[in-house]
């Protein structure tokens, strides 16, 4: 039994080229733990299930998802679930996107030291929202941002960088009365952008002797401040910055768009000519001119199982008055003074098979061919063990 596919996926191109990158590449537990769970989602492999309906008796096999967090094809509910609970958090008002991203200097540090890196990328981000917001010229208020980290561009390139949505809003110093602004722009992005570097370097001078070497010289000779001084200096820091989004509803769905995206999805996936993959991508130095990239498969692959995360590590974040402390006693003094009422989650506490209904607008265990039947669930399948 297989499930149906349309189309060429990245499980394919693992499956296929998967000898040829184990000659070239070699992968920690976490990298080749992700890489396994891509190439056995929803195959034999990774064992099934029997469905088989109570009225016409009608059969159906299924095969198990993997659920990593890596994986193309099991994030979409997450995302679902996620944006929904996000609705009960977030205020109802204007929001700014700002992406605060890493220079390309710094790269090869930041690959070697990840989880270190990755973590001040997001506080030193969120640090600069914060102290800007405080500053009388812009918001001069206590406020807050939802942090999401990439590490991808759209040709699967290396490239770190934190997308944060920052509410309009604040409250004074007392955390009593409510401040807000009518600005386009949350703050202007050349200082913004010196801002977050001088905290960026302010933290990581505190991880010097935990930070790893990014080439076979002696961590004594380049790991120290006057060192990390030099790469941090020598180059200017991006900040983008987008006018506000007018409310909270086209807040949750830009979020959506972002936080359990993967590197690249099957979608953008064209095919497989000889040893290349083709797919699609966006090239934004030309207006985000749409074109199709060919690289050799296994740099394809490079690439990708270059953006898995280590292990634990959180890529969403809340900081300041979206803090998990503060969240709800600031959300509920905001609805009181506004004489606002909160939304509230419509899919929490909700099974699985009730999202499906309540997403698609159909019950997965509603009989396909009678359509009148309910699948009982029948037989477990065991996975078939993989070949190393």
């Amino acid at each position: 039994m297989e499930n149906e596919r349309q189309k060429i996926e990245i499980a394919d191109i693992f499956r296929q080229f998967e000898a040829d990158y184990y000659q070239q590449h070699d992968l920690i537990r976490e990298k080749k733990k992700a890489f396994n769970a891509i190439i056995n989602c929803r195959s034999q492999n990774m064992g099934g299930h029997t469905l088989k309906c109570d009225t016409c008796g009608y059969v159906q096999h299924a095969y198990n998802s993997c659920r990593n967090r890596n994986c193309p094809k099991c994030q979409y509910l997450k995302q679902v679930v996620w944006v929904d609970k996000l609705k009960a958090r977030l205020l109802p008002v204007k929001y700014f996107h700002i992406v605060f991203t890493v220079p390309s200097a710094l790269h090869k540090l930041f690959y070697a030291n990840q989880a270190i890196c990755y973590d001040l990328l997001m506080r030193s981000a969120s640090q600069a929202i914060l102290k800007a917001g405080e500053n009388p010229a812009f918001l001069g208020a206590k406020t807050g941002c939802v942090a999401i980290l990439h590490t991808w561009g759209q040709a699967l390139t290396y490239h770190p960088h934190v997308h944060l949505l920052v509410p309009a809003v604040g409250f004074d110093s007392d955390l009593i009365e409510w401040v807000s602004s009518e600005k386009k722009f949350f703050a202007p992005v050349k200082a913004l952008s010196s801002l977050f570097r001088g905290i960026f370097a302010e933290n990581i001078y505190k991880h010097a002797n935990e930070l790893i070497p990014s080439d076979n010289s002696e961590r004594s000779e380049r790991l120290n401040i006057p060192f990390l001084r030099t790469l941090i200096y020598k180059t200017s820091w991006n900040v983008f910055a987008k006018s506000a989004l007018n409310n909270a509803e086209n807040v949750i769905e830009y979020l959506g768009r972002y936080t359990h995206r993967v590197a690249i999805s099957n979608s953008r996936i064209v095919g497989i000519v000889n040893d290349q993959v083709h797919f699609i991508w966006k090239d934004y130095r030309q207006n985000g001119r749409t074109k199709i990239m060919k690289i050799k498969a296994v740099e394809f692959i490079n690439r990708f199982m270059m953006h898995v995360l280590p292990c634990g590590f959180y890529k969403i974040r809340y900081y300041g008055i979206f803090a998990n402390k503060l969240c709800n006693n600031l959300l509920d003094t905001y609805l009181a003074l506004n004489n606002k009422e909160m939304d509230l989650s419509s899919l929490e506490g909700k099974s699985w098979q009730e999202i499906v209904h309540d997403t698609f607008g159909y019950d997965p265990f509603h009989c396909k061919k009678c359509k009148t039947g309910v699948m009982i669930w029948q037989i477990n399948i065991d996975a078939e063990p993989r070949a190393a």
